[in-house]
């Protein structure tokens, strides 16, 4: 074979396949936080989420940073946090049996509480500026939108509007307090000049005693969005960007296949030397 078509081929193949191999854009689900409850020895602890940094915990359980640091002292000192990390957020009194008198002796078991009453969850509309469907700090709440929270048998709903909060360091969001156990549809509308960045949906179940925070967020239509701005951290997908880079790919093969098939079109030679192309 001709080198020069064998090239034009191979580099075909190659962006064919990278053309295709581009992800189609699926938008990311939202961020869920369920603040444990104490166990049985008093301790209270949460498990490190994908995106998690300690800023992020800490204002998550209503302590500060440095608290957070003198329970977990294995902490380094940039506080990096790797996600299945299991932290201390604090202690409780642990419930304790009393031995009767004639028993002193005896070994004193413990005596879980069960935890009956309701919930709490709590839902933030953030501006997410750089798109990448992961709430940072910089990354302020969002105004003139709505949350809709209820129950899929019919035992709690409620909606609210969202808000800037006066102290954005402390916002975790709009709360729905006193809200029974059980599985919620939560749903959000976002202001007209807001794009979305992730589903605008979630399903979320929570046991009595636990606090849930979920994060949406949107973008503002004033910002350029940038084509090199990092997938999403959830890997639910690439950008439209990419994936319209993957169409420009296929329609870049498609002319190569064309040249190609011109350069292999076989020649005849004419009486006095000359060429006729066919």
């Amino acid at each position: 074979m001709n080198p020069k078509r064998f090239f034009v081929l191979l580099a075909l193949i190659g962006l064919l396949l990278f053309g295709l191999w581009l992800p189609a854009g699926a938008a990311p689900a939202a961020q869920q936080y369920v603040t444990p409850t104490p166990g049985t020895d008093g301790r209270i602890t949460y498990i490190v989420q994908a995106g998690d940094n300690c800023f992020r915990v800490a204002a998550l359980h209503g302590i500060t940073v440095d608290q957070l640091r003198q329970l977990n002292s294995k902490l380094d000192e940039n506080c990096t946090l790797v996600e299945g990390q299991e932290l201390l957020i604090g202690v409780v009194a642990a419930a304790t049996a009393t031995a009767p008198a004639n028993q002193a002796a005896l070994t004193p078991t413990i005596a879980p509480t069960p935890i009956t009453g309701t919930t709490e969850v709590c839902v933030l509309l953030y501006n997410d500026v750089n798109g990448d469907a992961m709430r940072q700090e910089t990354e302020p709440a969002i105004s003139g939108g709505a949350v809709s929270v209820t129950e899929i048998n019919g035992k709690y709903t409620g909606s609210q509007d969202t808000i800037i909060p006066a102290d954005p360091d402390a916002y975790q969001g709009v709360c729905f307090s006193d809200t029974p156990a059980g599985t919620y549809n939560i749903t959000v509308a976002i202001p007209d000049n807001y794009n979305p960045t992730m589903e605008l949906s979630y399903s979320l179940e929570v046991n009595a005693g636990d606090r849930a925070f979920v994060d949406f967020g949107a973008q503002s239509q004033d910002i350029v969005v940038d084509p090199g701005a990092e997938e999403t951290a959830n890997g639910g997908g690439g950008s439209t960007v990419l994936g319209i880079f993957g169409g420009l790919l296929l329609l870049g093969g498609a002319g190569l296949g064309y040249y190609a098939w011109r350069s292999g079109k076989p020649e005849s030679k004419l009486a006095g030397g000359g060429i006729l192309k066919k």
